[in-house]
């Protein structure tokens, strides 16, 4: 990993122990300029892990708690009367004047109020009564959500989960790493000792140095023969979509700038491609168990890569 985004993990881990596979993928995502979703159960770390992404980097931070009664204009304002100036002006929403916003249990808020960030996080813009208000660069969304409990939750559609790149989850931690955080929490909350190592600037370059990476025709047949290939599959209901591709491709670059090359190897794509594309395959009713993971994998072993002919040694065994 790049010297500069390794310190960004490392602190990262102060607040979050031995989940240093998700903080990896968390950075690339934003690497990547894409949304995450942090999907698990109470209380394995979901708001910690993006709150200490918040204190490492140098980008202004916002939470929103995400209740029933959150309006749309909350989220990307809205405009009133002011008598003083005789006009209508417009008054910012959370997502505005900012570059890193957690959307803490975001499956809480209201069907309209979600539907307020698609504009948001796919276009990074905020039009109120016909007028629009961009974004700050970099802009970055870390939703939360838990996976159970299900009394006052509204169900994410599946056009705002197209809009995160990745769907990731914590999961509990073993052992070593569940002593360490009580250990931890002794004396203080680790979390004030996450430090600030990279600034905005720094993140733009990054990112813009991921999007200079080359994906050869090659590795665009690869990634579109594997979005053809899912769309196609007798189990799958919903395969994966033209902007699931574009985040497959996009991904991919962040993972080859981040293991220091400029160019993009068939591994990259199947690295991230459960990661990205996960959240994105609906697998039809009676498929006898089968999930998006097995349909994945599915994928990555039939589907020819442009840089090798057998199994990836990471996949073997599945």
């Amino acid at each position: 990993m790049r010297p500069e985004l390794d310190k960004v993990v490392s602190q990262i881990e102060k607040a979050v122990s031995g989940k240093r596979d998700v903080i990896e993928k968390l950075a690339l995502s934003l690497i990547a300029g894409g949304h995450v979703l942090l999907d698990d159960v109470p209380g394995v770390g979901k708001t910690t892990l993006a709150v200490a992404l918040g204190r490492a980097v140098g980008l202004t931070f916002r939470r929103v708690q995400c209740t029933p009664d959150l309006m749309p204009g909350d989220l990307v304002g809205f405009t009133m009367y002011d008598r003083a100036a005789g006009d209508f002006i417009y008054r910012s929403g959370a997502l505005l004047g900012v570059n890193l916003v957690l959307a803490d249990e975001i499956n809480r808020a209201s069907s309209k109020t979600q539907s307020a960030m698609l504009e948001a996080m796919e276009e990074r813009q905020a039009t109120v009564d016909g007028e629009t208000h961009r974004l700050e660069k970099p802009f970055m969304v870390v939703a939360t959500q838990n996976s159970v409990g299900a009394a006052g939750t509204q169900m994410l559609p599946y056009a705002q989960m197209d809009r995160f790149l990745m769907r990731l989850s914590l999961g509990y931690p073993d052992y070593e790493a569940q002593m360490a955080l009580l250990r931890a929490r002794q004396e203080g909350d680790p979390m004030d000792g996450v430090e600030n190592v990279i600034s905005r600037e720094g993140i733009l370059a990054m990112q813009a140095e991921a999007r200079r990476v080359t994906s050869r025709d090659e590795i665009l047949d690869y990634i579109t023969r594997l979005a053809m290939a899912s769309r196609e599959h007798p189990l799958v209901e919903v395969g994966i979509s033209p902007r699931g591709a574009l985040f497959v491709d996009r991904a991919a670059k962040a993972r080859a700038w981040m293991e220091g090359r400029d160019y993009v190897t068939g591994e990259d794509v199947a690295r991230v491609l459960m990661d990205v594309c996960g959240h994105r395959i609906l697998v039809k009713e009676g498929a006898e168990g089968r999930t998006a993971r097995d349909v994945i994998d599915e994928l990555i072993r039939t589907v020819e890569s442009p840089d090798r002919h057998q199994r990836p040694k990471w996949l073997r065994g599945r």
